[in-house]
């Protein structure tokens, strides 16, 4: 019996990661969404964030990157790349972008979203027959209900690292029963390990439920606990050198907005246990309603002992309650409520509520009575749904039908023809890839009407990918991809090193410094934007950026590396023009009283919280989009002076710019200023994948600075390094031309040391395991048979 659990187990496996391909697909492809249709996939984080770093990642997959695993070089002027690898990109399939055209990144971040929804179902198959016997076709029908519940086909879909949580939670549940059982303490905490690695946001929450689940299925003793703790501890050890570094980028980077928890109303969690249903502040419960139907039925099923049935019952009902509860929200969600959606743990619940349903149909199928206590309780959620403002007929009526669908298919199991079973299973699968089919294309039409959206891959994107490729002249200068921006993070998507950055990890360095310079940004100061200007291009050596639909070539840049007096230090003002002053060390600028520059100087607006048009004179308008704190404006510039007395005129809303938001530039100056730095900047710069390396003039004194921000982690001739207005500085003298600069990560050393360290117990855990299996094998001895002729 025991030889056919691996490959009922691999059967459920196949089906489950097929019937959540399938629904997922045909859902897209109702909807005519990527790759099925016009329509984009690359909604709010997916299309701004997700897809731009792993087009980074397949850049350093093919050698193509400008930066390594520890620095990008390619965003915000250079910015600490570990701590975003450790957030986006380290699960085992990200890798997978390497094997697609890099001009097929959209297609590639699909595939791999819909690969992990199918490996996920996969996964939850097998954790339900390791459990418990059943039939394994039962197992692969819930195993994919899991994975197209509401959550995965509308939130995580378009966050495919939060996917790697759905797959780690019954792989988690698979160490508890092998916790439970005393096998495999190797495998355990390396299992944990990948978990935490590929999403480690995802990974908490997973493991939270997971011990729940081990709660559930045995009687908790001191001894199975500790056995427990340890896996996860030392699993959690295991992956400490990409998660040190991680938390503590999460520490040094840019506050984002607060929210407070408001749990949702009844009549609205309700509404979301149905297909078709969509709110971005309200759990995503949806499950396929014959996994619904199952796990009500489960407290009427006289089958299953009473204590397995309250148990399981009340997991489920307290996991529901711990949504709505700020205590528990907050353990959830690490103690801080999310920006965005509050009911990231939803995926854990419709894990909990198939797990409970599989203990039910493992001791065999519900007859009649289950099946109406199953019914009452799903027509209690239909009536309380009706509370809320989030279903539709279209919802009740997928709803109703798969609740009939789902009971008939039970009903047809249950006789014992073998006809009837296969046309129950038949029912079963089909009512629930055509209800998650429903709800994913109900979901990408409702998308792109709530969030922002980005295009796929297209020419826009191949113009300016060619553009910037052919001006590329790094180390010796920047090339920045420019404005309009196609995502916020397109020096990674279409090349270039520009100061566009958009992560979780935006250093508050970064966005305070660019700030004071005049730079724009959206989400609260984490999705940073190119700031389109002379000075700033200038002094971070933008010698090339696109501007609309051309490339424009700046002269006056200077190299990586310039130095100033020694002793000097910066503090910034209110006015950006007079900061970027102080950075280049000359004056540049006018502010005229009456908004009136002169003749032939640039004029540029200084205008943050205002949203709307501005115009130079009869020029053409120019939008900014404003609106402190959510969005900042850039500086932005309004074009040339041609006659004299011409003014800028507003039309919109917002703040209206103060006195001194006119800046008159004088390119003469910024000319003879550039070339006064150019002669004692750097003569040759070299980067590398962890720092940079310059040569300097002979006889050069003074306070060198590297044109990147002064994040966490630089050393600069083996000492820490300074900050000048927000970026890397040290002091340089003597008769030393060759001066060098490194980057590591914070905790990097000491999550390699924790890593170390576990890898070592892990070993000698492994080594003790066998220790003990030889000497409780049985010895087999060998006769000996006397060689002839021996003396006695």
């Amino acid at each position: 019996m025991q030889r056919h659990v691996p490959r009922a187990g691999a059967l459920a496996g196949l089906l489950a990661g097929f019937l959540t391909a399938l629904a997922v697909c045909a859902g897209d492809a109702v909807a005519r969404t990527f790759p099925f249709g016009p329509r984009t996939r690359g909604i709010n984080d997916l299309g701004n964030q997700f897809v731009p770093f792993h087009a980074h990642l397949w850049d350093l997959l093919h050698g193509r990157a400008d930066g390594g695993l520890l620095l990008n070089w390619s965003s915000g002027y250079g910015t600490s790349f570990l701590p975003d690898l450790g957030t986006y990109l380290t699960s085992p399939f990200a890798l997978l972008v390497g094997l697609f055209p890099r001009d097929d990144i959209d297609l590639a971040v699909y595939v791999i979203t819909v690969l992990k929804m199918a490996v996920a179902a996969a996964a939850m198959s097998v954790l339900l027959l390791a459990q418990r016997p059943g039939p394994w076709w039962g197992a692969a029908v819930l195993g994919a209900s899991y994975a197209l519940c509401g959550w995965s086909v509308i939130e995580a879909s378009y966050n495919p690292m939060w996917l790697d949580g759905l797959i780690a939670f019954p792989l988690l549940c698979l160490v508890g029963e092998w916790v439970r059982t005393g096998r495999h303490p190797v495998l355990g905490p390396v299992v944990v390990a990948v978990a935490w690695v590929a999403n480690f946001y995802t990974a908490y929450m997973a493991t939270i439920g997971a011990a729940l689940v081990l709660v559930a299925r045995a009687v908790p003793g001191w001894r199975l606990l500790g056995r427990a703790a340890w896996t996860v501890l030392l699993g959690i050890g295991l992956a400490a050198p990409v998660l040190v570094p991680v938390f503590l980028g999460s520490r040094h980077a840019y506050p984002g907005w607060t929210r407070q928890f408001a749990p949702a109303g009844w009549g609205d969690m309700a509404a979301r246990m149905l297909p078709a249903t969509y709110g971005f502040f309200t759990p995503a419960v949806f499950l396929g309603t014959s996994a619904l139907l199952l796990a009500a039925a489960l407290p009427f099923h006289r089958g299953v002992p009473g204590r397995e049935r309250w148990i399981w019952t009340g997991l489920v009902v307290g996991v529901v309650l711990s949504l709505q509860w700020e205590p528990t929200h907050l353990v959830w969600h690490v103690f801080a409520t999310p920006n965005g959606s509050p009911y990231r743990q939803t995926f854990v619940l419709a894990g909990v509520v198939v797990l409970a349903a599989w203990t039910g149909v493992s001791y065999g199928w519900p007859g009649w009575r289950a099946l109406a206590g199953g019914t009452l309780v799903l027509g209690v959620v239909v009536a309380a749904a009706a509370f809320g403002d989030l279903a539709s007929w279209w919802a009740y009526a997928l709803f109703g039908a798969g609740l009939v669908a789902g009971v008939g298919g039970v009903a047809l199991v249950r006789l014992r023809a073998r006809r009837y079973g296969i046309a129950g299973a038949v029912l079963l699968a089909g009512v629930l890839v055509g209800q998650a089919a429903a709800t994913t294309a109900y979901a990408d039409r409702e998308r792109p009407a709530r969030l922002d959206d980005y295009p796929a891959w297209g020419a826009a994107h191949e113009a300016r990918a060619a553009a910037v490729a052919g001006a590329d002249g790094w180390p010796r200068y920047r090339t920045d991809p420019g404005r309009p921006q196609l995502t916020g993070n397109d020096p990674l998507l279409v090349g270039g090193q520009g100061a566009a950055y958009y992560s979780s990890h935006t250093p508050a360095v970064l966005t305070r410094t660019l700030a004071a310079l005049g730079g724009g940004w959206t989400s609260n100061g984490r999705n940073l934007q190119s700031l389109d200007n002379p000075v700033t291009d200038a002094l971070f050596g933008v010698g090339a950026r696109w501007r609309d639909s051309s490339l424009v070539r700046r002269a006056d840049v200077l190299p990586l590396v310039t130095v100033r007096p020694a002793g000097r230090e910066l503090r910034y003002g209110a006015s950006p023009f007079r900061n970027q002053e102080l950075l280049l060390g000359s004056r540049v600028y006018d502010l005229p009283a009456d908004g009136a520059c002169p003749v032939g100087s640039d004029v540029f607006l200084w205008a943050p919280d205002f949203t709307g048009t501005a115009r130079l004179g009869a020029g053409q308008p120019v939008e900014l989009r404003g609106g402190l704190p959510k969005r900042r404006a850039p500086m932005t510039p309004l074009g040339t002076q041609r006659a004299a007395g011409v003014t800028v005129t507003l039309s919109g809303d917002g703040a209206v710019p103060p006195r001194g938001s006119v800046g008159c530039l004088d390119r003469a100056r910024l000319s003879a200023a550039v070339a006064r730095l150019k002669a004692t900047g750097a003569v040759t710069v070299h980067v590398t994948g962890d720092g940079i390396r310059a040569d300097l003039p002979p006889g050069t004194r003074g306070t060198a600075v590297l044109a990147a921000p002064r994040i966490a982690g630089w050393r600069c001739e083996g000492r820490p390094a300074g900050s000048y207005g927000g970026l890397v500085a040290f002091d340089v003298g003597g008769d030393r031309t060759a001066v060098s600069c490194s980057f590591r990560p914070p905790g990097l050393r000491a999550g390699a040391g924790i890593g170390g360290l576990a890898l070592v117990v892990l070993v000698a855990v492994r080594g003790a395991s066998r220790l003990r299996a030889t000497k409780t094998s049985p010895v087999h001895h060998r006769a000996v048979t006397p060689t002839a002729g021996r003396a006695a």
